[in-house]
């Protein structure tokens, strides 16, 4: 049982909308997923239980100050030597700026359209596309808007 526990990782990410329905993802700059979209999240240090990784991961890898509500949903998926295990919870931004931090090559807020172009062209990180899915945490087709 000790070394399931020690080949487990617990990792957190944020599911984050914005006004229009569009749904906060980050282009990976390191492995794993290199150059895949996905959710921003990391790690979970020692010491921090999950609502503080997740504000943290999510501060350093957008410049996004958010809040933490509920978890949505939880993944495995296979590491180097053991698993991930990915809790993702909901998130509201409440200030900071916009920008690709730390593990993030690019950050944006994606609508459905743009969505789904990524998960066809096989753009996400593994199964998130059927996980967010699964979650009913797809984002919207937005409309056009005229400009604010």
């Amino acid at each position: 049982m000790l070394g399931d526990r020690e080949s487990s990782i617990r990792c957190v990410g944020g599911i984050t909308f914005d006004a229009d329905g569009r749904l906060l993802l980050i282009r990976r700059s390191n492995d794993p997923g290199r150059g895949r979209w996905s959710i921003p999240g990391g790690r979970v240090e020692p010491g921090e239980d999950d609502a503080v990784a997740v504000a943290r991961e999510l501060h350093e890898e957008t410049g996004l100050v958010v809040t933490v509500g509920d978890l949505i949903g939880s993944v495995v998926r296979s590491a180097e030597r053991g698993s991930y295990e990915i809790y993702d919870y909901s998130c509201q931004a409440v200030g900071g700026r916009l920008r690709p931090g730390d593990d993030a090559a690019a950050v944006a807020w994606i609508d459905g359209v743009i969505f789904t172009a990524l998960d066809q062209a096989g753009a996400l990180t593994e199964g998130l596309g059927e996980a967010l899915r699964d979650w009913d945490a797809v984002p919207q087709i937005t409309k056009n808007r005229p400009p604010r």
